[in-house]
């Protein structure tokens, strides 16, 4: 690991961007499981560059490929298009997928609390961390929230999307906003239609907010991040 680049601060740039304005993690994103296509034939080279001229802190992309259509291809091209921190986004089970997204090019590493075991989820991260990469830990509710605190994760996202039924409960943000340490960054991810949507996020106290399908359904995604940037 000694010779790969440097990491980008994933959390650290959330950190500094939402001291104006709510900061935006644009997600490069083809398909979803409930939706299907969204943008099948995305350039995430070309996407990369709008969300940056849309003012975006971060890059998200899918690298899973049966359910999101997404590549590790996908995370390589959107990297090295642009300067912004880069989200792997898939389903972290394992050591080995911790070192496969450090190696990949990636900044930071999406931890699921639903899908791992909390003594599991705190060894993941823990070696994320040890080798570079930040952690962003999703969960649901104040368990998940516990043990994304003991995982020590510089950043906690709160999905609004339930992953079973897929339904979006936006009470679900609001409550966990005021729960969540002010030490860590508090993303709001998943179900963000509009400006009044992340307008209600930051009043709730989120310094950044996760979007993918808004985005890349827009037709323009450089006006329509720009339109979420709260301040």
């Amino acid at each position: 690991m000694a010779d790969l680049e440097t990491c980008r601060g994933f959390a650290s740039r959330l950190r500094s961007d939402s001291a104006s304005a709510l900061a935006v993690v644009a997600e490069i994103k083809r398909r979803s499981p409930s939706k299907g296509d969204l943008f099948a034939d995305l350039d995430p080279a070309v996407l990369a560059r709008q969300y940056v001229v849309g003012g975006a802190s971060c890059l998200s992309v899918l690298t899973d490929g049966p359910h999101f259509g997404g590549s590790i291809d996908d995370l390589r091209t959107a990297r090295a298009a642009v300067d912004l921190p880069v989200l792997r986004k898939d389903f972290t089970v394992s050591e080995r997928d911790v070192f496969d997204t450090r190696l990949m090019g990636a900044d930071c590493i999406l931890l699921i609390a639903a899908a791992l075991e909390a003594n599991q989820l705190v060894e993941l991260s823990g070696t994320a961390l040890a080798i570079g990469l930040d952690v962003l830990v999703e969960i649901h509710d104040e368990d998940e929230l516990a043990v994304a605190v003991a995982a020590a994760a510089p950043a906690i996202g709160v999905n609004q999307r339930d992953l079973v039924t897929f339904e979006v409960d936006h009470a679900r943000a609001e409550r966990m906003a005021g729960v969540i340490p002010d030490a860590v960054v508090k993303i709001a991810e998943s179900g963000v239609r509009d400006a009044n949507d992340a307008s209600a996020l930051r009043r709730a106290g989120y310094d950044a907010i996760l979007v993918g399908e808004t985005l890349v359904r827009s037709g323009d995604p450089t006006a329509e991040l720009r339109s979420l940037r709260i301040r």
